[in-house]
Formats: structure tokens, sequence, C-alpha cells
């Protein structure tokens, strides 16, 4: 138990701004990964809430100064932005800042998710309130803030949703440290998930007519989890408790089928088990990222990873993790194929 709290411990301090559904790892789909090539007929502006999976750039101010910018194989691309380009769009972050860098609003930016975010609290993973840490704005901030600039969604807007990462592994790391039990664990990510569920709710009533909803990926496949049978053993669970309790609460709400619901837990097994049929080479065994090069980074992180820290020159198309939790640029085209597939098939 001692050496799983030193891992995990060790790991949150070290700031991976996981959003934990990193694991949507099984991501990709755009250009040359299969994604078609003609251009689609429907036209969309996409409005983006969530963590670092789903994060366009809110620490780029500082992450850039080394080439990085993204959660994930920097330059490339993260699944929310491929949807973008996909249906006819761009989409660049709402807000930028931390790390020292002065926070700035932008408002043409519609891409609200931030590394780090959890579904309500404020202090996310790496967050400092000194802001020397990650912004970690909560996604039902993201919400209250894309309404105060903009008011209601239009049926021209389709709205992605993610979330629960962060919060999963911040109670996995209270869980191996001692200060809550499993069941305290399951039971706050499984308030976390009925939070996110009131948030979409939110969103519809807001006017938002195309709605993606994401679950959260199997973290404990991760190289995280792998690492360390009993806390991928955890992260797993926790993942699935998260995952039950949003499909329940959306279902108990009455929207589950006025959303689109995107399997990220599935998505990710399915990836794994078929990684090199996927133009992979190296599946949740190593990291695109060459992590000891990082760590000279203000954190460990794909946030700062650039082609010249990858582990082998085409690490972001040959390996699946760009870091412990985040997918590469590879494997967040083939999660884009998945979402834009499932928007293009509910509205024929």
């Amino acid at each position: 138990m001692k050496a799983l709290e030193q891992s995990l411990v060790g790991h949150v301090r070290a700031g991976l701004l996981c959003v934990a559904v990193a694991l949507f790892a099984a991501c990709g789909g755009s250009g040359n990964d299969g994604k078609p090539a003609e251009n689609p007929p429907l036209k969309f502006q996409v409005v983006s809430f969530g963590d670092s999976i789903s994060d366009v750039g809110s620490y780029a101010p500082v992450a850039q100064l080394v080439g990085g910018g993204r959660f994930t194989t920097n330059p490339g691309q993260v699944w929310t932005q491929d949807v973008a380009n996909f249906f006819g769009g761009t989409l660049t972050a709402a807000q930028t800042g931390g790390y020292g860098a002065p926070v700035q609003n932008h408002a043409d930016g519609l891409g609200y998710a931030q590394g780090g975010a959890r579904v309500t609290d404020p202090n996310g993973i790496s967050f400092k309130a000194n802001g020397l840490g990650a912004l970690t704005v909560p996604i039902a901030t993201q919400l209250q803030n894309h309404l105060a600039a903009h008011g209601n969604f239009n049926d021209g807007q389709l709205v992605l949703v993610q979330g629960g990462g962060s919060d999963i592994l911040i109670h996995a790391g209270a869980v191996v440290a001692g200060s809550e039990t499993s069941a305290d664990a399951d039971q706050a990510v499984t308030l976390a998930a009925q939070q996110l569920a009131a948030i979409v709710g939110k969103i519809l009533q807001s006017g938002a007519k195309h709605v993606v909803v994401s679950n959260v990926g199997n973290i404990g496949v991760s190289p995280r989890g792998v690492s360390d049978a009993s806390l991928g053993s955890l992260l797993t669970g926790l993942s699935s408790t998260f995952n039950s309790a949003l499909t329940n609460a959306l279902q108990a709400a009455g929207i589950q089928n006025q959303v689109i619901n995107i399997d990220q837990f599935a998505f990710i097994n399915d990836v794994l088990a078929h990684f090199k049929e996927k133009g992979f080479q190296v599946s949740n065994t190593g990291t695109g990222c060459n992590l000891q090069l990082l760590s000279k980074e203000i954190e460990v992180s794909s946030l700062f990873c650039s082609p010249k820290t990858y582990t082998v020159p085409d690490a972001d198309q040959t390996y699946m993790f760009a870091d412990e939790v985040h997918p590469t640029t590879h494997l967040h085209s083939l999660f884009a194929t998945l979402v834009e597939q499932a928007v293009q098939a509910a509205n024929k």
C-alpha cells in the first residue's frame, strides 16, 4: 500500500493536468486517419466544455514557449478541434492564462475546457490560488461564463461536453493517501456525475439542440494505471462508477435521448484490443513524450510536449498515449471520427 501511495501521490504532486478522462484516449479521426475525404453536408459552430482532453490551449501562453500548448503530442490537435474542423469551423480557447501568465478572456473563443478542471469544484489538478498553477475553471462555471458572454445556444451550434476525469484522479489519490475510503470516493464521483448531468440539462434548457455527451474513458488502462495493478483497479472502478451514475442521472432527468451519447470507456478498451489494426505500434506500455525530458518543464505533462521531446520521431502517430493519461494526436483523431460519425447519424 505504501508503494501505491508513493506512486499516486507522486503523480498528483507532479501535477499532471490530466483530466482523467484522458483515457478517452481512444481518440482519432482526421485526414490520413480514416476520416472521409469529402466535406460533410452538416455545418456547425462548435462550443466545448470539459477538462484537459478537450482543452484547445488554455495554458498556451506559457506552454508554447517550449513548443507545447495542448495535452497531447504537440503541435497536434485535440479531438474537439478536429470535430470543429470537420463541421466547417475552428475552435479556440475562451480563456488563457495560468502558470504565471495573466488571465485573458477571448470573446471569439468557444473552447471553454481547461486542463485539470473538475465538474463543479474550482480546486482542480495543479490549481494554485496565487495564479502560478493551472486555472481549472470548473465545467459548471465554464457554462455560466458562456451564457454570460453569449446568451443562449442556437440551432447552428454543436455543444461538446465531457468531464469527470479530474474528479476521479483526485479522489483516487485521496484513497491511496488514506484521507478517504473507497466508499467516500465512490460517493464523491457519483455526485460529480450527477452534477455533470445537471449541467447537460442546463445546456439543453438554454437552447442547445445538438449536444454530445462523452462519459469517462477507462483510466485504469492508461500507462498510469497499468504501472500499478492496485492503482489501475481503483481507477477503473471509479471510472465505471462515474459512468453508471452519469447514465442513471441523464435517464432520471429524461434527457438521455435528447443528447448524443459517446461511450469513451468502451472505445478505449476496443482500441487497446486492436491497437495495431488502428495504426499504433505502442499501446499503453509507453508514452509518446519522453517523460524524463519533460521533467525539466513546469510539470511532467504532455502540455509541454513537442517534437523535440517525442520518444521517437513519429510518436504522435505510433503511440496511443502522449503521457501517462493523455492521448496522442492520432488517438485524438480516432476519437474525433467516432464523434463525427455519431453526430452525422443523429442528424440524418
